[in-house]
């Protein structure tokens, strides 16, 4: 592996040691805006469950709970330092109860089956180890009638075509396509 891509992993890909400390500083300030896009995609109201897949350090997490008032947001990521860096920047949350943060990846979440009404993932589904294996997990945690937002920006490298037959071979509905500031959201719902 080039030298130039180790680093890139280290530092967003599954970030740790002091570049993934860097990355975590950057992702926080790239990715703010594409996770709000997100979460209002996915409309979040206040009572719902929402679970985020590679949370990165935390934003969208802290973006849910500041919406979700009476229900739960829970996250994952396969990364101890992006673990870290977003539970001290929920940690109020997190003691309050209403945020539960994990390290685990998209093919294996530790969450009961149809316990989730939402699911995002923003900037992530390009690393996670198989992306139907991801989707069939994300179906399996959604409730019925339950909705998956899968975003991307252009730095992320995922492509389309992978997102949509990624979720297709988990037996999602169609996916629907928005295009948002420069964002790239395929929504998809569970019958």
């Amino acid at each position: 592996m080039a030298i130039g891509r180790r680093i890139l992993v280290r530092m967003f890909g599954c970030p740790s040691g002091l570049l993934g400390r860097l990355g975590g500083l950057i992702l926080a300030r790239t990715n703010r805006t594409a996770a709000a896009t997100a979460i209002d995609l996915l409309a979040v109201r206040p009572g719902d469950s929402v679970l985020e897949i590679g949370f990165g350090p935390g934003v969208g997490i802290e973006i849910l709970a500041e919406r979700v008032e009476t229900g739960r947001v829970a996250g994952v990521d396969p990364s101890d330092e992006m673990v870290h860096q977003a539970t001290n920047r929920n940690a109020q949350a997190i003691r309050a109860g209403r945020v539960d943060l994990r390290r685990a990846g998209a093919d294996q979440l530790p969450f009961a089956a149809a316990v989730f009404d939402k699911v995002l993932a923003v900037n992530s589904m390009q690393i996670w180890p198989d992306a139907a294996a991801g989707m069939r997990e994300v179906r399996r945690v959604l409730t019925s009638g339950g909705q998956a937002v899968i975003a991307f920006t252009p730095y992320a490298g995922q492509s389309n075509d992978a997102v949509e037959a990624a979720i297709a071979a988990a037996g999602f509905d169609p996916p629907r396509t928005v295009e948002r500031e420069g964002l790239h959201c395929v929504i998809a719902s569970k019958a």
